[in-house]
């Protein structure tokens, strides 16, 4: 009889552990969805800051617009440079222009993360409204800038992905321009804002950082004297042929004056007669954010390769 008894107990007490198994890993199916957090910690500049995990309406007080479009997060209020950037033209076509003096329009529209530049107004009162991050321009490079977005928005992989995948094809880009234009051949950023003109050096937006950074391009002395350093140098157009390089991208403003462009002394620079200068629309071209800059490394590709 006990011979008969023990396989069925045994049988018996499987079913039971099996039963108990399931039910366990029912129980722990829903407390992890239950316990996914509603806020992260985020190492900002300033300390660390508790931001949503997943955040549902952003202001944007100075620019980072276009790393948060490429991130695909919710934009509720911008600043008036990127309102009027005609690159985000299509995803801002609904979203409040705000600043940071105008505290009642961003009460009204509910942020859940604030997002700004170090030098802000009205800091401390934003932080009542909302969570709010800043950054110091210029403190990291702008693919480590987008990165830092990533982690703020919880969304550091698609960050990674992104910067990774575009450095490799600016690279290759980089790559086939100086194989057709020459290694040694220069290239000069300017740009033409109200009545001045500019000369950039490697990290100043104006598609500096692809040109540069990740094409490798070479910038004439003239310009890695003046300007690497500083970001900018302000020169006069008498001045334009000891800056210009064999070629020339040309940021320029709509409403820029462009009297210089008539001028003997423009006329007779190498890669203005060579039909080397690519004119690139100033309005937007300040930003170097993933949407900005794929469209400069397209400008770009087009412009020295015709592709």
């Amino acid at each position: 009889m006990k011979k008969l008894l023990f396989p069925f107990i045994l049988l018996l007490a499987l079913v039971i552990s099996a039963c108990s198994n399931e039910s366990s890993g029912k129980v722990d199916t829903t407390t992890k969805k239950e316990e996914q957090p509603k806020t992260i910690t985020y190492q900002s500049e300033t300390g660390p800051i508790e931001v949503p995990a997943n955040p549902k309406r952003v202001i944007l007080l100075s620019g980072f617009t276009g790393n948060v479009i490429d991130l695909g997060v919710n934009i509720v209020g911008v600043d008036v440079w990127s309102k009027n950037n005609p690159t985000f033209k299509d995803e801002l076509k609904d979203v409040e222009e705000v600043s940071d003096e105008n505290l009642e329009k961003i009460i009204e529209l509910e942020p859940d993360l604030i997002i700004g530049l170090s030098n802000i107004k009205n800091l401390d009162k934003l932080k009542e409204i909302a969570p709010t991050v800043t950054y110091t321009w210029g403190k990291v490079d702008y693919l480590t800038q987008h990165l830092e977005i990533g982690k703020l928005l919880n969304k550091e992989k698609e960050a990674q992905a992104w910067i990774d995948d575009f450095k490799s094809r600016a690279q290759t880009a980089g790559e086939e321009i100086r194989a057709k234009i020459g290694e040694d051949a220069t290239v000069s950023v300017l740009e033409a804002y109200d009545k001045d003109l500019y000369v950039f050096g490697d990290n100043w937006a104006r598609g500096t950082e692809i040109l540069y950074q990740a094409m490798n391009l070479k910038m004439p002395e003239k310009v890695k004297e003046m300007a690497l350093k500083s970001g900018y140098y302000t020169i006069s157009a008498e001045v334009l042929p000891e800056y210009a390089g064999d070629y020339v991208i040309l940021s320029k403003y709509a409403d820029a004056d462009s009297s210089f462009q008539e001028t003997e002394t423009y006329k007779n620079i190498p890669a203005v007669k060579n039909k080397r200068v690519f004119e690139l629309n100033g309005n937007g071209a300040s930003f170097s954010d993933p949407v900005t800059l794929e469209n400069q490394l397209e400008f770009f590709k087009k412009s020295f390769l015709g592709n």
